[in-house]
């Protein structure tokens, strides 16, 4: 039953294309460019691939694309005006000496707001692109398919301010009943194939009729990703759907499943009950503990199998943080001045709202999960070392994470599970554009590449936190406690914009929300004034 309430949901939105459940972006586009001719001068550059750090460089861009990187010799050598590219006539340059230059950040699991969050596009749209975000991949589309994929082609055609975006939508959206056998599965995925669906999200089904979607997805060169839910993961792990074709698994479930090697299902409390949010997510935390060790043979197994058919690991560690330390993400520095009262009211404990489970979570909870970071941490970082594929996401807007707040925590999750700063800019990056299929144009600073990059004024290989719209917090040369970076500039697709400037804007809009609502931002359970 509470698959067939799901289902309908999903057919209302896409049936009622006008009925948006988030504002769209405003009918104009910031930035300046694309440029005739537009030259980076003086840059370190970090391209994406793996490769160590190089500088100084000049970066020059035609029209969207790179035209050329040219070397300008030795770090405190004067450069030779020789070696630079000449600006042509027209043309633009700036001088970014001393900054830093990175590919523009792929978001793989990154929602565009939504009703309940009262975050409307613009808002989602400027605080990725202030955090050097340019492509995001929308899974669900859940303000309605039509309404992604208007607003995917507003963004490509360079109508508003927006990260590139990839609109996949949830398996069933828009079907007229329930999909009850594969046939069905297929006609539905060759029917949003033909509406413009770059990809599908799945939750679960009959296994017949889940890999039959996926595999038919693939033969319509459609992505796909999965969360493999709970109600559906006895049936088929991530073995079963990556064998079907899956392009990329989304957070973990479903792999500690295909870990088991005593058991076939989790040992859920006798009163655990799915629909209970807290139970959900307590029970999660507890799950890598009954999956096997990398001591045995089966870890392996599944791993190696894995790479050998391509799956993306997509774990989305920063949804999840606050599950292992809530007070740290609930008081993060930013809410107050980045976080919309509506939002912030989302966040609350509720039984009701998704991801609001924090009216019983303990420090027992708290502990659990802390050892379930770590044994996932542990695949997730063995399964790079053995040629996997390993994305970034958020999935911001739940669980007290920030729209491109949350992409940068996840980068230094992903330090904490044992990636080398560039590995992680690569999977940040390069690897997400590969997941796309859209590594021929984006995901690394190349000739002939589009223009998607962000600059920041410190290295930030040293210390992610120099990424976030707060910065990092550091001592000057006179002893004097500075902040550190924030991006300064986000290029996408060659038009430049001032991430300092989009990030002030959404001060603006949080301020004047808080101002409106006559409110003010309380933690939890925190009386009014009086």
């Amino acid at each position: 039953m509470a698959r067939l309430k799901f289902a309908l949901l999903l057919l209302a939105l896409w049936s009622l294309p006008g009925l948006a459940q988030v504002e769209a972006a405003p009918d104009s586009a910031e930035g300046t460019g694309p440029y005739r001719q537009l030259i980076l001068r003086g840059l370190t550059l970090i391209d994406g691939t793996g490769a160590p750090a190089i500088g100084p460089v000049d970066i020059v861009i035609e029209n969207d694309r790179i035209a050329r990187i040219a070397r300008l010799g030795a770090p405190g050598v004067a450069i030779d005006p020789e070696a630079r590219p000449e600006l042509a006539v027209g043309g633009q340059e700036m001088d970014l000496s001393g900054h830093y230059a990175l590919p523009g950040f792929v978001d793989l699991h990154a929602h565009i707001g939504g009703q309940a969050q009262g975050t409307p596009a613009e808002y989602v749209y400027k605080l990725w692109l202030g955090h050097g975000i340019t492509t995001i991949r929308d899974p669900g589309s859940f303000n309605g398919p039509e309404w992604t994929f208007n607003e995917r082609e507003r963004s490509a055609a360079g109508e508003i301010t927006a990260p590139r975006i990839i609109a996949y939508v949830n398996f069933g959206q828009g079907a007229e009943r329930p999909i009850t056998t594969a046939e069905q599965a297929r006609r539905w995925v060759r029917r949003v194939a033909e509406r413009g669906a770059d990809g599908i999200k799945f939750f679960g089904a009959r296994p017949e009729v889940l890999l039959a979607a996926i595999e038919e997805a693939e033969e319509q060169g459609l992505g796909t990703a999965m969360h493999h839910a709970q109600m559906d993961v006895a049936r088929a792990n991530v073995l079963a759907t990556a064998r079907a074709g899956l392009t990329s698994m989304e957070h973990w479930y479903g792999l500690p499943e295909a870990l088991f090697a005593d058991r076939t299902v989790q040992s859920y409390p006798a009163d655990y009950n799915y629909a209970d949010e807290y139970d959900r997510f307590a029970a999660a935390g507890r799950l890598w503990r009954e999956a096997v060790g990398p001591d045995h043979p089966r870890w392996a197994a599944v791993r190696d199998e894995l790479i050998e058919l391509g799956l993306t690991l997509n774990p989305t560690f920063t949804i999840y943080q606050a599950n292992r330390d809530f007070m740290a993400q609930r008081t993060a520095e930013w809410h107050p001045d980045y976080t919309l009262p509506s939002l912030w009211n989302f966040f609350q404990p509720s039984r009701t709202a998704h991801g609001s489970y924090w009216f019983n979570w303990s420090t027992a909870d708290e502990v659990a999960w802390r050892d379930n970071f770590q044994r996932w941490m542990r695949f997730v970082n063995d399964y790079k070392n053995h040629g996997g594929r390993v994305g970034v996401g958020s999935d911001a807007g739940y669980i007290y994470k920030l729209y491109g707040f949350g992409f940068i925590q996840e980068l230094e999750l992903l330090q904490e599970a044992g990636f080398h700063p560039l590995e992680v800019i690569r999977a940040a990056t390069l690897h997400g554009a590969e997941t796309l299929g859209l590594a021929d144009d984006i995901g690394s600073v190349e000739v002939g590449k589009q223009a998607d990059l962000l600059i920041v004024a410190s290295n930030p290989l040293v210390n992610f936190k120099r990424l976030l719209g707060t910065g990092a917090i550091e001592l000057d040369e006179n002893n004097e406690v500075i902040r550190s970076g924030g991006v300064a500039w986000t290029i996408r697709a060659g038009r430049v914009f001032d991430a300092r400037e989009l990030r002030a804007d959404v001060r603006e809009m949080v301020r004047a929300a808080w101002d409106a609502s006559g409110e003010t931002l309380r933690q939890p359970g925190v009386p009014p004034a009086p």
